[in-house]
């Protein structure tokens, strides 16, 4: 029993001071807190697979949320904060990868196989249908 109530009462205060260490950051503006929150849900943890920065507890989340912090009060536009974090740690932290040449199988890749499988389906059934031709003759 006592360890379900130690158990209890540990948990409430480290959910109570993660909340106020998120409750630190102080903004110039409403702008920029919209901008910071979109920011760190659009950029995905280095460390984590399929979190965001918002999401994710690692300690790289919380030194990038940092930064995304900093550098909006430094007042950096979207996109160059956007393109510190590709520069510093590849494509990988974009949800949305840039659709240029080194991501071009990424984009189209999955058409492009689609559209093979199809032509190839297609004629293994006109081939199949010649030959039930030529056999009836």
């Amino acid at each position: 029993m006592k360890s379900v109530l130690l158990f209890c009462v540990i948990t409430f205060f480290s959910s109570y001071s993660f909340a106020e260490a998120e409750a630190i950051l102080k903004f110039h503006s409403t702008v920029d807190e919209t901008r910071y929150n979109a920011l760190i849900e659009e950029l995905r943890c280095p460390k984590c697979q399929n979190q965001n920065l918002a999401d994710s507890n690692a300690g790289i989340a919380i030194d990038l949320r940092n930064q995304v912090y900093s550098m909006i009060n430094q007042e950096l536009s979207d996109k160059e904060i956007v393109d510190y974090m590709v520069a510093r740690y590849g494509e990988f932290v974009l949800y949305k990868p840039a659709n240029n040449a080194g991501t071009f199988l990424l984009w189209y890749g999955p058409l492009i196989l689609l559209i093979i499988g199809l032509c190839a389906f297609v004629l293994v059934i006109r081939s199949n249908h010649k030959l039930q031709r030529k056999g009836n003759e």
